[in-house]
């Protein structure tokens, strides 16, 4: 078990520098105007990398970040990814029309189990191609839960050869989020590029920090706010 104490850590990161590691997410199948209105806000105010939301918020996510340095992201294949490709690049197309510039899409974990590996690396080929049209970026959820070790192994270096962005572990509705083992065991398979986005479970700062320190470029959480507040709580306590 890592240990790692949270004072120690924030000494190696700014303020600013925690904030452009955090995907701020709102995917809840419940989710209200209302409250995408408030996210993107806190996103805005915040200055985090991104704003994750669904693809039918895009629109009006545009409109309310286009002032900022927020990126707006959603969706693709969520959160199963067992859509057709067909229906992924309409969908990938569509969003990136509206004015979505980071993609989040969920590889085909059945062909991934089946075996169908040259499948897999195809088809996220064709979101990574279409997303240059736009200069945007892709990032594959892998969906650890889901997989034995080496199936992870398999899945990223497929992410790697595809030339997506990020290897992501997880979409946070499977019950198992990110873990420091899955991190460390990804980021050994893929070395510098793609980059890791941890997400899952992630709902403090320590839990960030750890997952920073291990190797995660990217937090993906629906606690951004609160990751923030921690974090300027302790900085003030060690002046």
């Amino acid at each position: 078990m890592l240990i790692i104490e949270p004072k120690k850590l924030v000494k190696t990161i700014s303020r600013r520098e925690l904030a452009k590691k955090i995907d701020h997410t709102l995917l809840k199948p419940n989710v209200t105007l209302s409250q995408l209105e408030k996210t993107c806000i806190e996103s805005r105010n915040y200055g985090f990398a991104a704003c994750v939301i669904p693809a039918f918020f895009v629109e009006r996510a545009v409109k309310l970040l286009k002032e900022s340095d927020v990126k707006v992201a959603t969706v693709i294949g969520f959160p199963h990814g067992n859509l057709t490709t067909k229906a992924k690049l309409a969908d990938t197309r569509e969003v990136l029309e509206k004015g979505a510039r980071e993609i989040d899409m969920v590889l085909n974990i059945s062909a991934l189990k089946s075996g169908l590996y040259d499948f897999v690396k195809w088809e996220i080929r064709e979101i990574v191609d279409l997303a240059k049209d736009y200069d945007a970026v892709i990032k594959v959820i892998i969906e650890t839960a889901y997989l034995t070790d080496d199936e992870k192994v398999k899945a990223a270096v497929i992410v790697k050869e595809a030339g997506a962005h990020y290897v992501k572990t997880s979409t946070g509705f499977a019950g198992v989020g990110a873990t420091v083992h899955d991190v460390l065991l990804l980021k050994r398979a893929v070395g510098e590029f793609p980059k890791i986005k941890a997400a899952g479970g992630i709902r403090h700062l320590e839990d960030a920090l750890i997952m920073i320190f291990v190797g995660a470029e990217r937090i993906g959480t629906s606690s951004g706010v609160r990751i923030m507040e921690e974090y300027d709580k302790l900085v003030n306590s060690l002046k």
